[in-house]
């Protein structure tokens, strides 16, 4: 199958990044940007140049423009299980998906999304399935208190004038 084929449907096909941050920054906005994607790109003095210059070196945070770009503002329908986990330029479009007028979004809908998102972060990281594995015991940080002090350092002749005296023996 030719590439032709494979994204002749794909809405990233021949499309710069520069060119689709400057349509969904022109439909939306930085502020919007960084409301629903959470990249400091869009937050910190946002510019195109900037962003593209970000992007093109962070390949999750280009991943996460790219679907946004096709799932949000092209308003496709979202992509299969095994689909998602490919980079959305290389997603393949079914030709019956057609690309859609731009979601409406608000930053009161961000908000509620973000939310929502850390909700079910908690929920998931409560159940035992975070990053420390299938574990049910929850971590505690020592206190100061309890921070194991230094030994004492001998004092004896090999180690004041050689201090690889201990380590000889």
């Amino acid at each position: 199958m030719s590439d032709d084929v494979n994204f002749k449907n794909n809405p990233l096909h021949g499309v710069s990044l520069k060119n689709l941050l400057i349509e969904i920054v022109d439909h939306y906005s930085f502020e919007i940007l960084f409301a629903y994607l959470n990249i400091n790109c869009f937050k910190t003095n946002p510019s195109i140049e900037s962003s593209v210059k970000f992007l093109k070196k962070t390949d999750w945070a280009r991943e996460k423009v790219e679907s946004f770009y096709m799932y949000e503002y092209k308003n496709l329908p979202k992509p299969s299980s095994t689909q998602f986990k490919i980079s959305p330029r290389d997603r393949i479009v079914p030709e019956h998906h057609q690309v859609g007028e731009p979601a409406e979004l608000s930053l009161e809908d961000a908000e509620r999304l973000r939310v929502k998102r850390a909700k079910k972060a908690a929920e998931f990281n409560q159940g035992g399935f975070g990053k420390r594995g299938n574990s049910n015991k929850s971590f505690t940080p020592r206190s100061h208190s309890e921070t194991p002090k230094p030994k004492p350092a001998k004092t004896d002749a090999s180690t004041s004038s050689n201090p690889w005296g201990n380590w000889e023996k």
